[in-house]
């Protein structure tokens, strides 16, 4: 799944958010990569939103993982901003969360990992500010994680 999503406002993020998670299931991993203020929890908010899930989506940045129950399963929404490497992820098993077969996974700075640590079905996508950075966001997908990585 190649495809661009250009957003003029935060709702549109939400919708472009909501087409994606109604082609995925159960044991998807979604990658969001992009700076500070991106965009992410927005698009976190929008996921939530197609899987039912009313209460409130915030960026777990220091909790690390917030945990969604909705219909099909589980939410699980995760911020590595916080986190050094992948030991330390993995010291905190962040692949119990990453290969649940029940839930989904969003996970915010997905380049604090090794790439080789997400499941095949990890769906990848760069969200980046456009010409007007207030509001328009570019959002590209990829189906395999990036290569970035930071120690």
């Amino acid at each position: 799944m190649k495809k661009q999503y250009i957003t003029h406002s935060p709702e549109e993020t939400e919708q472009a958010a909501k087409e994606i998670a109604s082609e995925l299931s159960p044991g998807w991993v979604v990658a969001l990569y992009g700076d500070l203020g991106a965009g992410k929890t927005v698009f976190s908010r929008g996921f939530a939103r197609a899987l039912n899930i009313t209460e409130p989506v915030s960026s777990p940045t220091f909790t690390i993982v917030q945990e969604y129950p909705c219909e099909k399963g589980v939410l699980y929404h995760l911020d590595l901003y916080r986190i050094d490497d992948t030991d330390a992820a993995l010291a905190f098993g962040v692949d119990e969360f990453l290969y649940d077969k029940n839930a989904y996974a969003l996970v915010e700075w997905p380049e604090r990992l090794d790439k080789g640590l997400f499941p095949k079905n990890t769906l990848c996508i760069r969200i980046e500010r456009g010409r007007d950075a207030e509001n328009e966001r570019i959002l590209s997908i990829e189906d395999t994680p990036s290569p970035e990585k930071k120690k």
